[in-house]
């Protein structure tokens, strides 16, 4: 079974991320860029699959500009076999992704999809949906645990009441939450043995997909600051305030 991967480039995690002055969006101008972590526990997964000897092949696949090769590159030194990059500099939403994956999956024919549950610059959480959507599979959101028994998933995802287990089958997209796994440590004879592995490059015209953006973002601001709080000597002008200041009582 072939396990399909896609991993996005994003503002690394521990970067304070800035608005770009115009309110167009946010400046990545010389910002520390790595992998969208959602994806990273997605790849840590598949490879897991494949260790269980589930999975035949893991293939990572991210959507573009040039430097999501290092990404890439990124994902083959965890474990994944292969790399394909569908490379492009135009602004890609949510939509024109999962069109782009549902063409890679129409391709390789993967039993399974494994991609993070959103990343963490745009927070949309709607790629694995549109992809399961437009695949027409079934679908398990937010795994917390994922286990391949007789051409089934067992997927246990986290709601708001608590944990739900689903039995899905395959091929199917599942999209992955934090308490799924921890990702192991990249070790630098891995790094070297990525560098070798093969990544292939399309083109969004190769696969026949318009990546036309659908929505226009108006404007990108900071939230407000938070204004400093305030100390009241006794219950009674706490109560006042909340009543006629804040007016929450």
């Amino acid at each position: 079974m072939k396990v399909l991967v896609p991993v996005k480039r994003v503002v690394d995690y521990n970067v304070k991320v800035r608005v770009k002055s115009d309110g167009t969006g946010v400046d990545i101008a010389n910002v520390k860029m790595s992998m969208n972590p959602f994806d990273e526990i997605a790849v840590e997964e598949a490879v897991r699959l494949k260790e269980k000897g589930i999975a035949t092949e893991v293939i990572a696949v991210s959507c573009g500009v040039q430097q999501c090769q290092e990404t890439l590159r990124t994902a083959m030194a965890i474990g994944a076999d292969r790399a394909i990059l569908v490379q492009t500099d135009a602004e890609l939403q949510p939509l024109a992704v999962a069109k782009l994956l549902k063409a890679l999956m129409d391709k390789e024919q993967p039993g399974l999809v494994i991609l993070g549950k959103q990343a963490i610059d745009d927070d949309c959480n709607q790629t694995g949906q549109m992809l399961a959507a437009l695949a027409d599979l079934p679908q398990a959101t937010f795994a917390s645990k994922v286990e391949v028994v007789d051409g089934r998933a067992q997927v246990t995802r986290e709601v708001d009441g608590g944990l739900e287990t689903l039995s899905i089958s395959l091929p199917a997209i599942v999209t992955t939450d934090l308490r799924l796994n921890e990702p192991r440590y990249v070790t630098l004879p891995n790094i070297m043995k990525a560098k070798k592995k093969q990544l292939d490059t399309y083109k969004p015209e190769d696969l026949g997909v318009d990546v036309s953006p659908r929505l226009k973002t108006l404007k990108v601001s900071e939230p407000p600051k938070r204004s400093a709080g305030i100390k009241v000597p006794d219950v009674a002008t706490l109560v006042d305030k909340l009543k006629n200041e804040a007016k929450v009582i």
